[in-house]
């Protein structure tokens, strides 16, 4: 999510760990929670309509030629947000400490946190009072932050933060004092970006880039694992979403090598974590997807975005395959009883996308809607040079183990484990075997972690549920 700033506090200081520092030496593992969106059945298909156009304003598609820190503006775009599913992790701020459920997203670098008084959250909205931290401390410039799936603002503060055993001592947030409608649904309260610091429009290093610099973690990395509920009738409203590892990977989660592709973060600390498209197959044959091939990896999408000549390229392979018009611009639709293979490739082993995350619903008699859209549809500004042309979300995160290591700057995949939901190689198309005419269903993992994961554990959400396709909730925005 890239968010848009009003004003930029120049701050003196600069985020720090506590005084007293003590270094974890084994990966810390943090059970997520998944969060059923109420919303979801009412809004149908359509919340996928909606996301798409707000992950193009994630990414400045169509609305901004910079990837980075944009110009100010006074404009907040609100965004109708329709989420399939979030994950969020619970983090501590203040003094004495007040525990609140956040959003984690790897597709921005930005913390914020709901406070007392805030206009536009709901009823339910857990909010962080500052009057109850006597660490606090408040600034008076005010910062917008514009989302896929909505936008918050709110007045620049530092105060303690942790998750888990790591605490930094101040860290630099957004006490958000307005949100538009959906950016956070249920007992969420805010967002806490993961990527890196040459995105944050607070100019803030990030908490988990703070807990690095310290040398509190026994590696520069952390990683995830998240299960899958796609259209799962079943489901509660709070299920097991997985695990996310800080400083190091969980063993047990993946199996095979860990494949690493190194790449260039960019300028001014950071931007996004990237990746390079090297291919792309369907039902196993190729499919040219043109040289705009640099990805971003967005634990906040729920869709993948690609751009306008490798969406065609890839739904042409397809028998029966359809463009979608109107709302669904950019979309393609597919015969429901398809059992679609397509796996994408970042320079190694080539990933299998399975068919209950290609497939995210009907839209008429014997079609289904396609989880890969064209980001580019019905956009005047394109992406400029080093902002990314493709945005990967959970649609493929789903599928594989992911790791994130800012030194050196990487971003690795591996086979998700027996224990984890999968029993193929990154040849095997997993969980089709499962689909149905009637549209996707849940994959193996959600039993598997159900038994691993203590369901009172408070875990982290990434956003899960296209809106994200940017940021927020998964929607796609």
């Amino acid at each position: 999510m890239l968010p848009s700033i009003i004003l930029v506090l120049s701050l003196s200081f600069s985020s720090s760990v506590a005084a007293v520092p003590h270094r974890r030496d084994e990966p810390l593992h943090i059970p997520i929670l998944r969060r059923s969106n109420e919303r979801r059945q009412a809004g149908g298909i359509d919340r996928f309509a909606s996301a798409a156009s707000n992950l193009r304003n994630k990414y400045g598609i169509g609305q901004s030629s910079s990837p980075q820190r944009r110009a100010q503006t006074s404009d907040i775009g609100i965004t109708n947000q329709g989420s399939d599913t979030s994950y969020f992790a619970q983090v501590n701020v203040g003094t004495p400490p007040q525990s609140l459920d956040l959003v984690l997203d790897t597709g921005s670098s930005d913390l914020w946190f709901a406070t007392t008084g805030c206009a536009g959250c709901s009823g339910n909205t857990p909010v962080l009072n500052p009057a109850k931290s006597t660490s606090l401390q408040l600034g008076t410039q005010r910062v917008s932050l514009n989302y896929g799936s909505g936008s918050a603002s709110g007045i620049i503060a530092r105060d303690t933060v942790s998750m888990g055993p790591f605490t930094v001592n101040p860290q630099t947030f957004v006490a958000v004092d307005e949100l538009s409608s959906g950016l956070v649904d249920g007992e969420l309260n805010g967002i806490m970006g993961l990527a890196f610091e040459g995105i944050a429009n607070t100019q803030a290093v990030p908490f988990w880039q703070a807990i690095i610099n310290d040398n509190l973690l026994t590696n520069p990395e952390f990683s995830f694992f998240i299960t899958r509920f796609v259209n799962n009738q079943n489901a509660k409203p709070e299920e097991p979403g997985g695990v996310l590892t800080m400083g190091g990977t969980n063993s047990t989660l993946y199996q095979g090598n860990i494949d690493y592709q190194s790449f260039t973060p960019g300028a001014g600390g950071g931007t996004f974590w990237l990746q390079t498209i090297s291919g792309v197959t369907v039902n196993g044959k190729t499919v040219g997807v043109g040289s705009e091939t640099l990805a971003a990896i967005d634990t906040g999408t729920t869709l993948i975005g690609a751009p306008t000549a490798a969406v065609n390229a890839i739904w042409g392979a397809v028998s029966g395959a359809e463009p979608l018009t109107g709302n669904f611009t950019g979309f393609y639709s597919f015969p429901c009883n398809t059992q679609l293979s397509i796996a994408i490739s970042f320079g190694g082993p080539a990933w299998p996308i399975s068919i209950n995350d290609l497939n995210i619903g009907t839209v008429s008699s014997g079609q289904c809607l396609g989880a890969i859209f064209d980001i580019t549809a019905g956009s005047t500004v394109k992406p400029t040079t080093g902002t990314p042309q493709w945005i990967v979300g959970d649609t493929f995160l789903k599928n594989v183990y992911s790791v994130f290591r800012s030194n050196p700057p990487a971003v690795g995949f591996a086979q998700l484990s027996a224990v984890a939901g999968s029993s193929g190689s990154p040849s095997t198309v997993i969980g089709s075997p499962q689909a149905t005419s009637g549209g996707p269903t849940t994959g193996g993992s959600s039993s598997a972690v159900r038994s691993m994961i203590p369901l009172g554990i408070n875990g982290i959400i990434i956003a899960c549920a296209l809106s994200l396709l940017t940021t927020a909730y998964m929607v796609i925005a």
